[in-house]
This record gives C-alpha cells, structure tokens and sequence, in this order.
C-alpha cells in the first residue's frame, strides 16, 4: 500500500502506539494524555520530543484519515490504538523493525535485535536483517522501500538503517557529521602539536649553533625591527 509521507510527529505518535501496545497491553489502547506522555519520554526516544496535545490530536486524526490508527470504541474517554501492520501491509517483525527506527532513530541490526526483545524477541542478527531487506527490497507495486542503508560512520563497524516512513533521509547517521567534524579537529590538533613540537626543536638546533660559534642570538624584538627597516 502507498502511504503519503509522515510528520515527525504522526511517526511519533503512531510508534508510540505501535510501542505501548506491546509493552503496556494493560493501560492500552491509549487516551489521548497517555499518547502525549508516550510521545514525550526521555528515554528510548531520538530525539526527545515535546508534542503538545493539540499536535497529538491532530496527528490522531490524520492517521486515522490514513488507516493507521482507530478510536476505540467504549468508554467515556477517547482511547486510540495504531492498524500498521494491515495499514502499511507488513508483517509483524518488519512492523516492530519500523516502529523501533520511528521511536528511536538510525540503528545497527544488532541495536535493533536488542531494543526489539520487548515487543518481539528474533532469533538472531541473520533474522533482523533479512526482514531489513525485504523492506529495503520492497517493490514498487507495494508502495516501495521502507528502510534504507545507511553509509557506516567513521569508527564503527555496522551499518545503521533508517525508515522512510517520513521520506528520504540524510544518509548521514545522526552523529556522522559531528564524528567526522571530530575526527577533523583531532587530526588537526595532532598535526599542530607536531609542527609546535618542530619549531621547538629547530630553536634549540639555532640556539645551540649560536653557543658553538660564541655569537649571541638576536632577541625577537630586534628581529622584527630589522625586518620592518628592510621592508622600508
């Protein structure tokens, strides 16, 4: 099925649901303050949000214009809960891949399988990532990828992945830029410690040649006066 685009905050709100109902079946479906604290977590979110209840509300509707979520009915407060998984076409573990990229944001397969064991437990890493294929791998008839590969970050060892729920992505990993701005800036430090380290050694080399030959080194200040009257 083809989908429009997400907000971040629909993807937000429509993986909170997707989250709680795996995690808290008591307490859900959920009532619309439950949504906004759900979306609102400091924890096991990227990035950490503040959704108001109006932006909730709205995304609320929104997705259930697209057949992502539905009221619950009964009862004297609104409760919601998500239809991914028959709304997007996806089977459960490909659900649980999504949801977890919507809540927390690029990850390796082995992060995935590990912040996974709660909603769904995989068998192993070779699991999560042929399922991350099949979403990768989805045609066009079907709405097109779902996830993509993003290119591995400076120090690490794993590729991460992103959904595209919301679209194209950067494919920079979060933290890839200010990796590479780090790494810059280190190469960079060690490279002036090298030439400050240079410099110190050639003023001993001159200092010692002066001692050799019994000649007094010029102080820098007059250095600089004789180069001014040269230029002049």
């Amino acid at each position: 099925m083809s989908l429009r685009h997400l907000t971040p905050i629909e993807a937000r709100v429509l993986a909170t649901l997707m989250e709680k109902a795996r995690t808290v079946p008591d307490t859900y479906p959920l009532s619309l303050n439950g949504v906004v604290t759900g979306c609102n977590q400091k924890t096991s979110r990227e990035p950490v949000m503040n959704v108001s209840e109006g932006e909730a509300q709205e995304a609320l509707d929104d997705l259930r214009t697209l057949g992502l979520v539905r009221e619950a009915s009964g009862g004297r407060v609104a409760r919601h809960e998500h239809n991914f998984q028959r709304g997007v076409g996806v089977p459960e573990q490909s659900a649980v891949l999504l949801g977890l990229l919507m809540l927390r944001g690029p990850q390796t397969a082995g992060e995935l399988r590990i912040n996974s064991d709660r909603w769904y437990r995989f068998a192993d890493i070779s699991s999560v990532e042929g399922f991350l294929d099949e979403l990768r791998e989805r045609s066009e008839e079907k709405g097109g990828p779902l996830v993509v590969r993003l290119p591995r970050a400076p120090g690490t060892r794993e590729d991460r992945w992103a959904h595209l729920l919301c679209g194209p992505v950067n494919e920079e990993v979060p933290g890839y830029a200010r990796v590479s701005a780090g790494v810059a800036a280190s190469g960079m430090n060690e490279r002036v410690s090298a030439l400050e380290a240079e410099v110190s050694a050639l003023k001993t080399m001159v200092a010692g040649l002066y001692a050799e030959l019994g000649l007094t080194p010029p102080s820098p200040t007059h250095a600089t006066n004789e180069d001014h009257t040269e230029t002049n």
